[in-house]
């Protein structure tokens, strides 16, 4: 094998482990910002697990960089989003059935004011 055909493999393997690196820092970091929702959604606001129909890690392109967002079975229409950068906070939600899209927040059964 040529010294130039060790360089290009050796840069081959590089960009791929740059490329595995990113994937595995964004799958474990959603992994980790659901696991702590979830833990304050049943330890602190006193929710059981059977309520939560969804809790799924996101990664996004823009701020926040990772958010969690949450389906309670009571609410199926309505996706809440928290953020766990420190402190664990709902900031907002989306009307996910349109059929649903003039709801006010006085009617959602899982809001969580900020004030």
């Amino acid at each position: 094998m040529t010294k130039r055909s060790k360089v290009v493999i050796f840069i081959a393997i590089l960009v791929l482990g740059l490329i595995l690196a990113r994937f595995l820092y964004i799958e474990v970091n959603k992994s980790i910002y659901k696991n702590r929702v979830s833990d304050y959604l049943i330890t602190e606001m006193g929710y059981d697990e059977s309520e939560i129909a969804k809790v799924e890690g996101v990664y996004g392109f823009k701020m926040p960089e990772f958010y969690v967002a949450v389906v309670f079975k009571n609410e199926p229409y309505v996706e809440y989003l928290y953020f766990a950068h420190g402190r664990v906070s709902q900031y907002e939600y989306q009307i996910i059935d349109s059929q649903y899209k003039n709801l006010s927040q006085d009617e959602l059964k899982n809001y969580e004011p900020r004030f």
